[in-house]
């Protein structure tokens, strides 16, 4: 990494609130900081007499920050191309594919079903993930493979393992091992480019002597939060409602799991007074659109969430590591669930450009996800030339309209370039396709 490094010559979008768009711009970054940013001129006079720096030419196009993609699944890399037992609701979908795999796995499978997806997160200009993982056919130690393989690749990554009781209590207890091993860990790590939280599964596969054991492990090593799918599926809902809650979101609440550093996925069936729980508490809801769409388990009422105070961010559900994928999925869906093609726009563009920002500067104690002085150097050019004027009051359109369409030429994680000319140096597809395919055929033949 060169301690010094100038991306010069592009249209600088910073991100944050207020953003500001840079038309002839520039992004310092020293130490793996964000030194300055701003005019070209401006940020040259911040260079040191005797620095001589990277310089990365933007040549005319689109500079953003390193993208954040809130809630993904590495391990699902092995599912593409399964033929799972047909299934009609969401619990089957589980039953037939998810659970099956997650059981399958081995520690080889975990490391490779996370650098696939970590080095798509970086091609798409993703350099921060919050990841929630499962390999009850390997608990111990997943979450250092997982660690490692993102890292190794220079992605900044979140971690959790999902503790559940669908395996029975010793994998349950195995699982809530796993999370306070990793947990424990992370200060002897010293990597500030990754953190962790506690992970659970649903409510509807936690038992309530489980949610009390992960509450308690939680507070043992410290944990800041936990990771939970929340109310993504009736079922979920059902459940709680069978045990005396008025949903998926007040047994969480009860139980001691809900609060500021707390990632609730999905939220697609809450009620009105749960909605004012999540906000009250300060719960980070994250939707997951195409991942909605793909097991048929609703649209998230983003707007009504947004109302009731909560902070709400996205993320992919590991269907995509393309994060603007997932901004463009949001206005789609809930354009075409509602009918009105003024719906969802604006909160879809905050969610990429302010809300998934703060979130992962929240989770890791640290600016992330803007340009701007004392933020992370992340950093990403496009390779997008905007054929319409972009400036402040229109650069939503580019963000969902034109950035999708076009691809990062560089990227940039705490001052490390990560992709270069459009490339991850050093990372070989072909080889790792081939050390994949006989792994996923073999994992296929157990579940």
């Amino acid at each position: 990494m060169c301690a010094t490094l100038l991306i010069d010559n592009g249209i600088v979008l910073t991100f944050g609130d207020p953003g500001r768009v840079v038309p002839d711009g520039a992004v310092l970054v020293r130490d793996g900081v964000v030194a300055a940013v701003g005019p070209r001129e401006e940020v040259r006079s911040r260079l040191e007499p005797t620095e001589t720096p990277e310089v990365v030419d933007a040549r005319g196009a689109v500079v953003t920050p390193g993208l954040v993609n809130a809630h993904m699944h590495l391990y699902s890399t092995f599912a593409c191309g399964y033929a799972p037992a047909p299934s009609h609701n969401f619990k089957e979908i589980l039953e037939n594919l998810w659970w099956p795999l997650d059981r399958a796995l081995t520690l080889d499978d975990v490391r490779l079903s996370a650098l696939v997806p970590a080095a798509r997160c970086l091609l798409a200009g993703v350099t921060t993930l919050v990841d929630h993982h499962a390999s009850y056919g390997a608990t111990h130690g997943s979450l250092d493979v997982v660690a490692d393989a993102v890292r190794s690749l220079g992605l900044r990554a979140c971690l959790a393992y999902e503790v559940s009781d669908r395996w029975g209590e010793q994998a349950a207890s195995e699982a809530i091992a796993e999370n306070e091993s990793f947990l424990a860990g992370l200060s002897a790590r010293g990597d500030p480019d990754l953190a962790g939280l506690f992970g659970l599964h649903a409510s509807f596969t936690l038992s309530d002597r489980t949610l009390q054991r992960c509450v308690q492990a939680a507070r043992r090593v410290g944990s800041p939060g936990f990771h939970v799918h929340c109310a993504e599926d009736l079922a979920d809902v059902e459940d709680a409602r069978g045990r005396g809650f008025a949903g998926a979101v007040d047994r969480l609440h009860a139980a001691g799991i809900l609060g500021p550093k707390t990632v609730a996925a999905h939220c697609i069936h809450v009620t009105g007074a749960e909605a004012a729980t999540l906000a009250e508490t300060g719960t980070l809801v994250v939707t997951n659109p195409q991942s909605n769409m793909n097991n048929a388990v609703g649209v998230a009422d983003v707007a009504g969430l947004l109302e009731a105070g909560c902070v709400v961010g996205i993320g992919s559900d590991g269907m995509t590591a393309d994060i603007l994928d997932e901004v463009r999925a949001a206005v789609f869906t809930r354009r075409q669930e509602t009918r009105d093609p003024t719906r969802m726009f604006a909160e879809a563009v905050r969610m990429i450009t302010v809300t998934n920002p703060s979130l992962a500067s929240h989770l890791f104690g640290r600016t992330l996800g803007v340009l701007r002085e004392g933020a992370a150097g992340d950093v990403v050019v496009w390779d997008y030339h905007p054929p319409t004027p972009l400036h402040e009051a229109n650069v939503g359109g580019h963000v969902v309209f034109g950035l999708p369409a076009s691809r990062p030429r560089t990227v940039v994680c705490s001052g490390r370039v990560v992709v270069r000319d459009g490339a991850l140096p050093g990372f070989d597809w072909e080889a790792v396709a081939r050390e994949a395919r006989p792994l996923a055929q073999a994992l296929w033949e157990r579940m």
